[in-house]
């Protein structure tokens, strides 16, 4: 190397500490440049030139203190105080011996959270914030929570394989995550049950039934959705990965709503339109990429994994599971019980484009009788309907669910042939999630 590169090369280092105003730096220049050769100098005076023009041209945040994001989004710093970050600091104590009780804890930090910006914040009167709070506890807890644990279990399993170390900063945040799918899930679970008329959820009355909420449920599911993002930023909102976390739940959340129009929209088809190229379609996009994809990936962008390979692999697989996933689902309504499965199967009733029907209709194991029917009652009838019964007594004399139980070993099978196509994301992920839904009865 010639002393001109030499020098040029400590030139640019000392250059970015002179401009970020570092003396020791500012001094090396000076040294450097009293050694150079006037026409290098000419060429390293361009250079500088030219660079200077690049950095000031910046926008003014460009080198905000990443510690401090309302440098960086001045729009919605306001009122005084906003955003309001917490301090890992003060984070509670992860169990990992108790795994559920340290989750749920999260939950009621999130929501004591959200609660107390709403005033300050937003000026909302004492009344709407106790509203608020209300309509959390009612919408967001007392589920399986499997979608969130996943996280944290997934965050858990990448990062012993790359023996990253586990802090109890790092457990909380995976749990914070896990809790962002959560609550994406009860919203949408409060819309859905409005849109599809549904009675029980979670093994107690739907949200909308209640005679104070009705309509209001529509404004409670959207405040719930924001909220969402609140989170995010304030608990991810000066990390390196905060966009990408973010661009995760923008184009998740989008997938689901557009597999939930491909869902409402099957109220103006007719039967035909119920194929199983349509269910796949629907439960792909309404069910697998939420409950099955997003966890999984939040843990590969906390441990730092950028490979776009890596994430299509495992996507890969994960989508195959949440197709599965819902067409267990959609069995359970029908052949589970209410105590089984937390609430009343009404699939028959809303005429739900599903895997049990799609599979009878399309797949010629109807004669022409029981065809009719199916046409005659099929989204006509009553839960616990004769009608209703009728039609569960034909998927078991089509033999439905023994048919289902090849489905179900056949994805089974799919899945496994698939280990070993992820490189840095390790097999018990996935196990884990297998164990939780194979041959599930709830």
């Amino acid at each position: 190397m010639s002393m001109s590169s030499i020098v040029l090369a400590g030139l640019a280092a000392a250059l970015a500490g002179a401009i970020a105003q570092d003396a020791s730096a500012v001094a090396t220049l000076a040294a450097a440049l009293g050694k150079v050769s006037p026409p290098t100098l000419y060429a390293l005076a361009a250079f500088v030139a030219v660079v200077v023009l690049f950095l000031v041209t910046l926008p003014k945040g460009g080198g905000a203190d990443p510690a401090a994001p309302s440098l960086a989004c001045p729009a919605t710093a306001w009122p005084a105080g906003k955003p309001v970050m917490t301090d890992p600091q003060t984070y509670p104590t992860y169990d990992l011996n108790d795994p559920k009780g340290s989750f749920s804890a999260v939950n009621q930090m999130l929501i004591a959270e959200m609660c107390s910006e709403l005033g300050p914040g937003y000026e909302l009167p004492p009344p709407e914030v106790e509203w608020v709070r209300k309509m959390l506890d009612y919408n967001v807890c007392g589920g399986k929570m499997n979608r969130g644990l996943m996280v944290v279990e997934s965050g858990r399993e990448i990062f012993k394989a790359t023996g990253k170390p586990l802090t109890n900063e790092l457990l909380v945040k995976f749990a914070i995550l896990g809790w962002c799918i959560e609550w994406l899930q009860a919203w949408l679970l409060v819309a859905d049950d409005f849109m599809d008329d549904s009675q029980t959820r979670r093994g107690q009355m739907c949200w909308y039934l209640q005679p104070h909420v009705k309509k209001i449920a529509l404004n409670d599911a959207f405040m719930i959705e924001m909220l969402i993002f609140k989170i995010l930023k304030r608990h991810f909102g000066d990390a390196p990965y905060y966009v990408q976390l973010l661009d995760l739940m923008l184009e998740t959340s989008f997938q689901t709503e557009c597999g939930q129009l491909l869902d409402t929209l099957c109220m103006n088809l007719d039967l035909p339109d119920f194929t199983l190229e349509r269910w796949t379609s629907i439960v792909k996009y309404k069910t697998a990429f939420y409950s099955f994809y997003l966890p999984v990936a939040m843990g590969m962008i906390v441990a730092g994994i950028s490979d776009k390979a890596e994430f299509d692999a495992a996507r890969d697989i994960l989508l195959i599971m949440g197709i599965y996933f819902q067409a267990q689902d959609d069995y359970l309504d029908c052949f589970g019980t209410p105590e089984q499965i937390g609430k009343v199967g009404t699939d028959i009733q809303d005429k739900k484009c599903g895997w049990l029907f799609a599979n009878a209709y399309h797949q010629g194991l109807c004669t022409p009788e029981q065809k009719a029917l199916l046409e005659r009652t099929y989204g006509k009838c009553k839960v616990f309907s004769p009608e209703e019964a009728a039609i569960k007594e034909l998927y078991k004399a089509i033999k439905l669910p023994e048919i289902y139980e090849k489905y179900e070993q056949d994805s089974y099978d799919r899945i496994m042939r698939l280990r070993g196509t992820t490189k840095q994301v390790p097999w018990p992920v996935f196990e884990i999630f297998l164990k939780k839904i194979y041959k599930r009865s709830k």
